[in-house]
């Protein structure tokens, strides 16, 4: 048994690879245009890790999808959990859980689906701003 992809649910692609590519920094792999179906499949991944995916489903008709938190998380290991931060937080990018403890953290796409960022190795030495940060809404 081999580790495929994570299907995910977007009800608009361009906001979503904004936020997964631009952002989050995922890169595109492959693109399905569905037109018989009226849906679009865009695979992501991490930069060198091909092996695990993301699958965004955009559905062309629109559909309330809900909250996202019953999905649960993805969960990307990062070099430095504060640049990582950082660059969401400038990009517009709320950070629900922001990395206290040097470790881990969490944000939203704009689906609401919970995205978990763990450092890489040991846990950084607590930093400002980010180790008085206040959790912000649903992560």
């Amino acid at each position: 048994m081999k580790y495929l992809h994570t299907m995910v649910r977007v009800s608009d692609l361009d906001q979503s690879l904004d936020f997964y590519c631009d952002k989050l920094g995922l890169v595109e792999l492959r693109r399905h245009e569905v037109p018989e179906g009226r849906f679009t499949l865009v695979f992501l991944a991490a930069p060198g890790d091909e092996s695990a995916q993301v699958e965004l489903t955009y559905n062309w008709d629109p559909e309330d999808y809900g909250g996202g938190r019953n999905f649960g998380h993805l969960a990307y290991q990062v070099e430095d959990i504060y640049a990582a931060c950082q660059r969401l937080a400038d990009g517009g990018v709320t950070i629900n859980r922001p990395p206290r403890d040097g470790r881990m953290a969490f944000v939203r796409s704009p689906d609401g689906i919970s995205i978990e960022l763990l450092q890489r190795g040991e846990a950084l030495p607590p930093r400002a701003p980010w180790q008085d940060m206040p959790n912000v809404g649903e992560w």
